[in-house]
């Protein structure tokens, strides 16, 4: 009886020790393999992207001052043109003969200015000797006044004569391109008859950026001091991406903030400015800006393609130490780069599946290997394939 007792302590030792040595479960070899991502919080960059419109950083509207008849454009449409070039001319010879007449009216009331002047001298002279009256006295005064006081009115016409003859040549007020005529040769322009083209100054030029009222919010309660909040804004650069997908070489800077949000939108509008030598980016272009706004301290990412989303929903596929799939519904949060933060549903050590989830099916045994990132993880998509 005593052996049979020491057999059986013997038999219950050594399951213990075999169940103590016991090694995670493996895969049976016809098991389908997945490449997973072990979930590790980190600290990452909080890279944001904004539609942006690109507009001329001066969009001047050239209008005629003066009606008349175009008579010429002095300009290659679509060219880039100086601060002063002819762009159109007006039929400058009704405002000549303007001029001409306010000349000779100019003259001929000087001439009467300096009778009157003498009449006015002479009446004073006479008046201290006594002889003439007092109203001869003052119907003098007054005469010369009146004399004096045409000659300013004419030389105020002439000038206006001049200035509306000078704009009879119009240029252009600065250094862009010119666009497409919008009046032709032959058409009788004036004040009221629209702009006749458009130059636009495009370098540096500007992207009109939108953001939410949210996004607004959010960036203000993380700077509340004004002057922290300048300092800030100034230090950050901007890429463009282009509708290609390509980024602009060239780096922005942050230029003007708006005065007030859109009522109907509840959007803000912002500018930031782009060198562009060569005038390679036009007004009306569509694209993208993006800059580092923050790092965002232990971060769980996980690489986008491991999501799955469907009506809204977000699911991702867990793999646990004895190789069985879970599917479990996660909350995201922002994109950053070839990366996703997921606020709820992961925990530290979680392996992910990033390959091959439409092997993964819930309560499934699959061969898991490990995923290795790229290098550029935290970049966009759109630059991993823009890279040679």
């Amino acid at each position: 009886m005593k052996r049979f007792a020491v057999l059986a302590a013997l038999l219950i030792y050594v399951s213990f020790v075999t169940g103590c040595s016991r090694k995670p479960a493996q895969a049976p070899p016809n098991a389908p393999e997945v490449l997973v991502a072990t979930v590790t919080p980190q600290d990452v960059p909080r890279v944001l992207e904004r539609v942006a419109t690109l507009d001329g950083f001066i969009n001047a509207n050239i209008n005629a001052q003066v009606q008349g008849y175009l008579i010429s454009r002095d300009y290659q449409e679509g060219s880039v043109v100086k601060k002063g070039d002819f762009l159109f001319q007006i039929d400058p010879r009704p405002f000549e003969a303007a001029l001409a007449q306010a000349k000779g009216t100019l003259a001929k009331d000087q001439a009467n200015q300096v009778k009157g002047d003498a009449d006015e001298k002479r009446a004073l002279d006479l008046f201290k000797k006594k002889v003439i009256s007092d109203q001869e006295r003052d119907t003098a005064i007054a005469a010369a006044g009146s004399s004096r006081a045409n000659v300013e009115a004419d030389e105020a016409a002439v000038e206006q004569a001049q200035l509306n003859l000078g704009y009879t040549k119009i240029t252009a007020p600065i250094d862009g391109v010119a666009g497409f005529a919008i009046a032709q040769v032959g058409d009788l322009v004036g004040p009221s008859t629209g702009p006749l083209t458009t130059v636009s100054q495009i370098d540096p030029i500007k992207a009109v950026v939108t953001a939410g009222e949210g996004p607004f919010t959010d960036f203000v309660s993380r700077h509340p001091d004004a002057t922290e909040r300048n300092a800030y804004i100034k230090t950050l650069d901007f890429d463009l991406l282009l509708g290609n997908g390509e980024v602009y070489p060239h780096k922005g800077k942050f230029y003007a903030l708006d005065r007030s949000l859109d009522p109907k939108t509840g959007s803000i509008r912002y500018y930031v400015t782009f060198p562009n030598p060569g005038n390679i980016l036009r007004p009306g272009q569509f694209g993208k800006v993006r800059f580092v706004a923050d790092m965002k301290k232990g971060a769980m990412v996980i690489p986008q393609e491991a999501v799955n989303e469907l009506q809204g929903n977000f699911q991702i596929a867990v793999v646990d130490q004895d190789n069985k799939v879970s599917i479990r519904p996660v909350k995201m949060g922002e994109r950053i780069g070839a990366m996703w933060e997921v606020t709820e549903g992961l925990k530290p050590g979680d392996k992910v599946v990033v390959e091959g989830l439409q092997k993964a099916r819930e309560g499934s045994t699959v061969t898991a290997k490990d995923w290795t990132p790229p290098a550029d993880a935290f970049v966009s998509k759109a630059d991993q394939q823009k890279k040679p």
